[in-house]
């Protein structure tokens, strides 16, 4: 269990800093299965590196804090977020959420739901 939490902090760590840092972003896809079940206010998709590109086209930059994550009965793991970034328009913003996430026996995430506070928040991508 102490893996599947390492690599769900490292994906947050990761995250903010694969804006700038191509290492960062290898490091980070690398966390996750390649068809990995990503769902966004309610639609699924697969694939990790697509969200990525598109989420980096909307915002210039970006800063998460999270609570510890907490395995969950039916095997997720859960952390309550913040993040406040700014958008590529120039306005600033904060955020809140869930992220709701599945590790497999490799330590490689197999399934990510972000639920926002906000229900609109991430409606672009």
């Amino acid at each position: 269990m102490t893996t599947a939490i390492q690599t769900l902090n490292d994906y947050f760590r990761l995250f903010d800093a694969s804006r700038t840092d191509p290492q960062a972003m290898e490091q980070l896809l690398d966390l996750f299965i390649p068809d990995v079940e990503i769902v966004l206010n309610g639609a699924t998709r697969n694939g990790f590196k697509t969200f990525m590109d598109t989420f980096y086209q909307y915002n210039i930059d970006i800063k998460h804090m999270h609570e510890p994550w907490e395995l969950q009965t039916n095997g997720t793991y859960e952390s309550r977020w913040a993040v406040c970034g700014m958008s590529s328009e120039g306005t600033v913003y904060a955020k809140t959420g869930i992220d709701i996430a599945r590790v497999n026996e490799e330590g490689k995430i197999v399934f990510l739901e972000n639920v926002q506070e906000n229900q609109d928040a991430f409606s672009k991508y």
